[in-house]
């Protein structure tokens, strides 16, 4: 049986917390800020934790 392969995109989207969950990047900060508040730009900064709908289909991914 061969070895399970590593999704290369989803590597580099996401990343393991020491507790297990699945970290991820906000959309909607990459362009077209001038109409964004301030605020908002500032929370899309900050990391986000995967659903856990989303959570198999991610592990999946990273081969987990």
């Amino acid at each position: 049986m061969p070895k399970m392969k590593t999704n290369s995109s989803a590597k580099k989207r996401f990343a393991l917390t020491g507790t297990g969950k699945i970290k991820r990047k906000h959309a909607f900060k990459r362009h077209i800020l001038t109409k964004k508040e301030t605020a908002r730009k500032r929370a899309l900064t900050k990391d986000g934790l995967v659903s856990k709908p989303d959570m198999n289909n991610v592990k999946f991914l990273l081969a987990i």
